[in-house]
């Protein structure tokens, strides 16, 4: 949520989990840029939390709850004030994202394979919904990808589709906007491999690439993104890249991918293999070159994120029920640990907010 340009403000963390245990769902942490460290300055009750994210002005935050959607207002110091609360009209969702205008909100529905469209309103409060959508189709793996699970919606940089990640079906489903009803309409499916199980994506910053992040082949396939006309997006598959070294654990699934700050270098970690992997962007091509591939001390990194200045990084252990910190030096392809461990249940994402009285 922030780029290099401010590395010199003050960043607010908000750290999502499931709530078996404590009843927090969200707890807010300060930032201290120099050390990585995170100092707990607040929580707020929310069952279970499974994802976070923030409005592209930075005033308002949103998050998946068993009942929906909650939004709040960010105040100035990083804190967060209730604004209301939305259903989907379904089971709880795993993923959301806003479109670049802050006009609607995408909710993905791992469980029931659904995608909702709700509105935003002006004042940040999440509206009625203007679309909802069951994916159908059998998968061909009956333990895992055998069912319709959407696992990620976003949309393209120049705000004119949307890209929701099925891995159940192995497809990114490419939908166009309707700007004013909040309605979709598809146009296009961008296929994985077989099994893939594609499961996050990211856009680059210049919107001319499109990465998706593949679960169960433990990959990342890099498309590049043009414009036939102004509704005929083309896709073309540049590359495929592990997100594992060659000696990795068996078992392992990829489980996030993040664009830092700097939108050259990519994040995403591998459960089973208990690491994370760093990659650096090509401007000019849209390839990845893998820069590290370490281990996280801990079980199961369901999220991790460089800090601004890409000199730390913090891994969300989901079973292990740890946040754990790292001091970086990417030239030299090396994270090692630069702080103690925070003990926190069940975490699933991580945001980084900078604070607006900084």
């Amino acid at each position: 949520m922030a780029n290099n340009d401010n590395t010199n403000l003050k960043f607010t963390a908000y750290v999502s989990t499931y709530t078996a245990k404590d009843k927090r769902g969200i707890t807010i942490y300060d930032v201290d840029n120099e050390t990585g460290v995170l100092t707990e300055k607040g929580k707020v009750e929310i069952t279970n939390s499974s994802y976070l994210t923030c409005s592209h002005n930075r005033k308002f935050l949103y998050s998946i709850t068993d009942f929906g959607v909650k939004g709040f207002r960010i105040l100035p110091d990083g804190m967060l004030e209730e604004i209301n609360e939305a259903s989907i009209n379904g089971m709880r969702g795993c993923y959301l994202s806003a479109d670049y205008e802050d006009r609607f909100i995408f909710v993905s529905g791992y469980h029931d394979g659904k995608l909702t469209v709700l509105r935003l309103n002006e004042d940040g409060s999440i509206g009625e919904i203007t679309e909802e959508i069951y994916f159908k189709g059998l998968g061909d793996v009956m333990e895992r990808n055998f069912t319709p699970h959407v696992t990620c919606a976003k949309m393209s940089r120049d705000n004119k589709f949307l890209f929701a990640t099925d891995s159940g079906m192995n497809h990114t489903y490419v939908y166009e906007l309707n700007h004013e009803k909040g309605t979709l309409k598809q146009i296009d499916i961008i296929r994985s491999e077989m099994n893939a199980g594609p499961r996050h994506l990211i856009t680059s910053a210049d919107g001319k690439y499109i990465y998706i992040v593949n679960e169960m082949a433990n990959s990342i396939d890099v498309f590049s993104y043009t414009l036939a006309s102004e509704h005929d997006p083309e896709f073309e598959k540049i590359q495929t890249i592990s997100t594992l070294n060659e000696y990795h654990a068996s078992r392992s699934i990829s489980c996030t991918l993040t664009l830092a700050a700097d939108k050259q270098h990519i994040v995403a970690t591998n459960a089973g293999d208990n690491s994370v992997s760093i990659f650096k962007r090509d401007d000019a091509t849209g390839e990845l070159s893998r820069i590290l591939c370490l281990p996280i001390s801990g079980s199961y990194p369901k999220d991790a994120l460089l800090y601004p200045d890409n000199k730390h990084l913090v891994s969300l252990n989901h079973e292990s029920g740890t946040m754990t910190f790292f001091a970086c030096d990417l030239e030299k392809g090396l994270i090692y640990m630069s702080s103690k461990e925070i003990r926190i249940e069940h975490p699933n994402c991580i945001i980084f907010v900078p604070q607006r009285n900084a």
